[in-house]
């Protein structure tokens, strides 16, 4: 989906025939200074940002909060399978405390010096 030289040279193409080869270098000029302009902006932004947060802003990893790796889709179903995840860990914590309880009923309480075991698994 980005600017291949195909797609640039069919642009280039258009706007010869749109423009006239006389205005072509002037708007291609003034494309080049905007550019540059725009370049210059985001690095003033970037060298402000850096002053301003000082050494952490060698620490932040910019990729990970670039906005465009983020998808709805897969979003909801981390969402969705986190809960299902915790769901089931509460289930297992259930099920382990029932049979700790379950045992101990078996066993009866615990005498101090006394060792318990379970008469049927031996």
């Amino acid at each position: 989906m980005g600017l291949t030289i195909d797609k640039i040279l069919v642009i280039m193409v258009i706007a010869m025939f749109v423009l006239g080869p006389d205005k072509l270098p002037m708007y291609a000029k003034k494309l080049g200074e905007f550019v540059r302009n725009i370049k210059h902006m985001a690095d003033g932004a970037k060298d402000r940002l850096r002053d301003e947060m000082g050494p952490e802003f060698d620490e932040v990893d910019w990729k990970q909060l670039d906005p465009r790796q983020y998808d709805p889709r897969r979003i909801i179903r981390d969402a969705l399978v986190e809960d299902e995840r915790e769901a089931r860990a509460a289930a297992r914590k259930e099920r382990v405390a029932e049979a700790a309880k379950a045992r101990q009923e078996r066993l009866g309480p615990a005498v101090p010096g006394e060792l318990n075991f379970d008469e049927e698994a031996t």
